[in-house]
C-alpha cells in the first residue's frame, strides 16, 4: 500500500508539474556578442591646446590615472571632476596605475610601459610626440590591434577633455 501510494503521488506530480519553459531566459548570444564588440578603430586627432601645464587639469588627469571609479576613489575629486555621472552612477576612471608605473605611483605598474619621466625620455628625444600619447590613450589599437589597454575615446569611457587631462598629467613634470 505504501509503495503504491508513493508511486501514485510521483505519477500525479509528474502529470501536473508546471511548465516553466516560458519563464526561462534564453539570451540571444549573437546580440550579446555584437553589443560587446568594440567599435572600429578610431584615429583621433588631438584637439588644439590639448596638452596644458594648468595645475587643475593636471590634477584631474592624475586623479583619473590613479583611480578606478568614483565609488572607490581615494580622496576628494579635484575641482572640475566628479565621482558621479549625471545619472548618479559612479564615474569610471582609467586606473592606469594598475598597469603603468609613473612618478609617485602606488599600484601594480609592471604590465604596460613605464611612464616615469616620459617627456624627458620620449618626447624631448623625438621618439614620441604629444599626439602619440593622446592617440594611445584615446584608442591604443592604433599600433597594436591586440592590446589589452582600455579603448577610451572610441568607447566613450573618457571624452576628449579627459584624455587631454590624462595626457597632460603623463607629460607633466612631477
Amino acid at each position: 500500500m505504501k509503495r503504491s501510494l508513493t508511486l501514485s503521488l510521483l505519477l500525479g506530480v509528474t502529470i501536473f508539474a508546471a511548465d516553466y519553459s516560458s519563464v526561462i531566459e534564453i539570451p540571444d548570444a549573437a546580440k550579446i556578442i555584437q553589443k560587446d564588440l568594440l567599435p572600429p578603430l578610431g584615429v583621433n586627432k588631438m584637439p588644439q591646446g590639448c596638452v596644458t601645464t594648468d595645475p587643475k587639469a593636471i590634477a584631474r588627469g592624475s586623479y583619473m590615472f590613479h583611480n578606478l571609479n568614483g565609488g572607490n576613489a581615494k580622496g576628494s575629486a579635484p575641482e572640475g571632476l566628479s565621482k558621479k555621472l549625471p545619472n548618479g552612477k559612479d564615474k569610471q576612471y582609467g586606473n592606469c596605475v594598475a598597469c603603468h608605473n609613473i612618478e609617485g605611483a602606488i599600484g601594480g605598474g609592471n604590465i604596460g610601459p613605464d611612464l616615469t619621466n616620459y617627456t624627458e625620455i620620449f618626447v624631448k628625444t623625438g621618439v614620441r610626440d604629444t599626439e602619440y600619447v593622446y592617440q594611445k590613450i584615446a584608442d591604443p589599437r592604433i599600433d597594436n590591434p591586440h592590446t589589452n589597454m582600455t579603448v577610451n575615446l572610441t568607447t566613450k569611457l573618457f571624452n576628449e577633455k579627459e584624455i587631454c587631462e590624462i595626457t597632460s598629467y603623463i607629460l607633466s613634470t612631477k
